[in-house]
């Protein structure tokens, strides 16, 4: 046996393997080795020679949420408590990325023939692609997009659930302050009950004037119970979710609203679907296309080394067909972009519109409950005079309570809103802090 051949043969390959950086169709991938554990954030990337522009979009996205405040610690109790699934998808895609970040490299397998003379040839089999037609590139920048996919939806996941938290303490916050304003509606409507039947004993006023106190009075309490059911409904859900509850009050209500030119995650997310999507279709044609490799094999009768000219699959009556197909996936991934894009355009403006008439609805209601009140307190200074009559006081006290009751839900429903469009810019979650 000669040592020199199968040494040959190995030191062949080694060359053509140093070699390989100098063609242009075999790049080495350019993965990084990762350890997610020793990481601040999932979206950080030290060691990557070319970060991800989508991943670093992610990263500088800073929440609208005000440091220290009780939305901050809200949200920092949903991420806290989140199984974080997502976030196990995103490191399973970097595990997959960095494995094929070095498909550029030779590969090394066992090799076992059977002789003429019935006889078990065992060896090693090295194979070095020379000439793919960008399968392994495609392959590399595939995996590269699939970990920028799992990013996007870790920070829509994120988002999500911090949005649902801040959604259900705001929920809580507007049952409270609707029981509350209902509690002080009734306790003067006890009053109107007890001048009313007043008046009817000593037959100044008729039996129905009572009875439609008392029905008034009947709405008010439902009205309460039913705010502190959406109140212990919202924290049970909200203690559901974060572990925790939250008993203070905000010391402002208002939320900063999210800038126009803000990008949503869904057209990020889409945007990274669709460089997976083309890079997956150069995988596919690549495949139907013939590629070069170099091979030797060292068994212990000798060694031999050669090039080979194969075909993934083979040539038919379809593949020009096939190839034609490959190629318009590619245009409908950018169509897809551009169909996310609009409906990322009208939920803005619908979501901008809704902001604005609900904050005009704030305003007028809060208008109109202090005029309804004025002259409230000028219709009661008339009833003592003798110029009106109960019933006239109650009607206008119930308008008073039912204009509290709409400034109160306009009001909520502005921030329920900022809310929703924080969540679809990713802004209610710090890229840094994921």
């Amino acid at each position: 046996m000669q040592l020199g051949r199968p040494i040959g043969a190995v030191a062949l390959l080694c060359c053509l393997s140093a070699c390989m950086q100098s063609l242009p169709f075999a790049k080495p991938g350019e993965g990084t080795e990762t350890d997610v554990s020793r990481r601040a954030s999932s979206f950080a990337q030290p060691d990557a020679e070319n970060p991800s522009v989508v991943i670093s979009n992610l990263m500088q996205r800073q929440s609208l949420l005000e440091d220290g405040s009780i939305y901050d610690t809200v949200a920092q109790a949903a991420i806290s408590a989140s199984a974080r699934a997502s976030e196990a998808e995103l490191t399973s895609a970097k595990l997959r990325a960095e494995a094929k970040a070095k498909n550029w490299l030779p590969t090394l397998g066992p090799s076992v023939s059977l002789t003429d003379l019935g006889d078990l040839v065992a060896g090693i089999l090295i194979e070095q692609v020379l000439f793919d037609n960008g399968r392994r590139k495609a392959e590399r920048a595939f995996a590269a997009a699939d970990v920028e996919v799992a990013a996007v939806n870790l920070s829509i996941d994120m988002n999500s659930r911090v949005e649902s938290a801040l959604g259900l303490y705001v929920s809580g916050l507007r049952g409270t302050e609707k029981a509350a304003a209902g509690t002080r509606a009734l306790s003067r409507m006890y009053e109107f009950e007890r001048i009313v039947r007043g008046r009817v004993e000593g037959g100044v006023s008729d039996r129905s004037d009572l009875n439609v106190v008392q029905s008034k009075i009947n709405g008010i309490r439902s009205a309460i119970a039913t705010a502190n059911d959406a109140t212990s409904t919202a924290n049970a859900e909200l203690k559901a979710l974060t572990g925790q509850h939250f008993a203070e009050k905000p010391s402002r209500l208002q939320l900063a609203t999210p800038p126009e030119g803000g990008q949503y995650l869904t057209i990020l997310k889409a945007e990274a679907e669709a460089t997976r999507s083309v890079e997956q279709a150069k995988m596919e044609r690549a495949g139907l296309l013939p590629q070069v490799s170099a091979a030797g094999n060292v068994t212990s009768d000798g060694s031999g080394a050669g090039l080979t000219l194969d075909l993934a699959q083979p040539f038919g009556l379809g593949t020009p067909a096939a190839l034609k197909a490959i190629e318009a996936s590619k245009e409908i991934a950018k169509r897809q972009v551009s169909e996310v894009e609009e409906d990322a355009r009208r939920d803005f403006s619908r979501q901008m519109q809704r902001l604005a008439s609900y904050r005009r609805q704030e305003a007028e209601a809060a208008a109109l409950a202090q005029t309804s009140r004025e002259t409230y307190r000028l219709f009661q200074a008339q009833f003592k005079a003798g110029q009106r009559s109960v019933m006239d006081v109650v009607s206008l006290y119930e308008e008073v309570v039912r204009r509290e009751q709409a400034h109160i839900d306009a009001k909520y429903e502005v921030v329920l809103i900022q809310l929703a469009l924080a969540r679809d810019m990713g802004l209610l979650a710090d890229g840094d802090r994921i």
